[in-house]
């Protein structure tokens, strides 16, 4: 059973929150009731939606609701990352390293008494990077990532790639680009405490014209993320019908609903580029089974991975 609120009364079953923008028109919602069985979780999920950028008050209501109601086991947060812990942090008693590093939190999890905050997205990120990324890709090819949007998918992208070990797995130059300012200077705050070879550029701007003329200049081999949310949670594409994705390149669209504009742009010119194209459901899956057995205390197996997926595979968006 999944539910949508609009106001947060007693949970009478234990339930695990869905903080985000549209989060009724998730696959989660029908994803969730099938992996609760399979996992016997015996709970059931409710959306908390919540306008971009939301005043605080509206943050503390939900995690001071999640922190005192004893059947309220925790929640993902997608969209308000940032904002959330921004508005909350005194509310929980432990944040995990990534929480501390990116400066957000994906999932809010109860642990003897305590409320904690992890960022998850280093981690899942980073899953889904390893399902369609090539090994030694960025060494074979010299190629540059372009990542449209600086929020909390970039930062954990980012840090998630500064982190890899071989050489030839890491683009040499990444660039990240945010219609304001202030994200990217959280941004480049967080990869100051790296220590990595890769050279970070950061761009303000939100003309799409702009973007094609940075695609345009990227080398053979690069990829280029949708991390702004355009074509989910606000209507267009970062890039125009003009711009051109590199030639033999990787395109990750971070969403996996809504009009995915940017998916079509790349779909569209995937032959004569030789693009390799990837949509958010991989993402989508990996940050939701995560989350859920941090909130429930399980543990995640590749085995236990793969029946999830298994489950949720006829319920993903055409």
């Amino acid at each position: 059973m999944t539910a949508q609120v609009s106001s947060l009364e007693p949970c009478t079953v234990p339930t695990m929150y869905f903080v985000g923008v549209t989060t009724g028109r998730s696959s989660i919602m029908k994803v969730f009731p099938r992996w609760s069985e399979i996992l016997g979780l015996g709970a059931v999920l409710k959306g908390y939606d919540a306008p971009i950028h939301a005043p605080e008050d509206v943050y503390r209501t939900i995690v001071q609701h999640i922190k005192t109601d004893p059947l309220a086991m925790g929640a993902l947060v997608t969209t308000h990352k940032i904002d959330l812990l921004e508005a909350t942090r005194d509310l929980f008693d432990y944040l995990d390293p990534y929480a501390e590093l990116c400066g957000e939190i994906s999932c809010i999890a109860k642990r003897d008494g305590r409320l904690e905050g992890y960022a998850k997205d280093p981690i899942t990120s980073g899953l889904a990077w390893q399902a369609f990324v090539p090994p030694g890709h960025w060494g074979r090819t010299g190629g540059h990532v372009l990542c449209l949007g600086a929020g909390g998918s970039a930062v954990a992208i980012s840090v998630y790639v500064a982190g890899l070990p071989d050489p030839a797995d890491r683009p040499r130059k990444f660039i990240a680009v945010n219609r304001s300012q202030p994200r990217l200077d959280k941004l480049r705050a967080v990869h100051e405490k790296l220590d990595t070879d890769i050279t970070f550029e950061y761009i303000c701007n939100e003309d799409p014209r702009r973007n094609d003329e940075l695609m345009a200049a990227l080398p053979r081999g690069s990829m280029v993320i949708n991390a702004t949310g355009m074509g989910k949670d606000r209507p267009g594409s970062p890039v125009t019908d003009d711009g051109l994705f590199p030639q033999d390149g990787l395109v990750w669209e971070l969403n996996y609903r809504g009009e995915l504009d940017f998916l079509h742009q790349a779909e569209r010119q995937a032959a004569a580029r030789s693009l390799t194209i990837e949509d958010g459901w991989v993402y989508f899956l990996h940050g939701w089974s995560q989350v859920i057995a941090e909130v429930f205390h399980l543990e995640l197996t590749p085995e236990l991975f793969t029946r999830l997926d298994e489950a949720a595979s006829d319920l993903r968006p055409s």
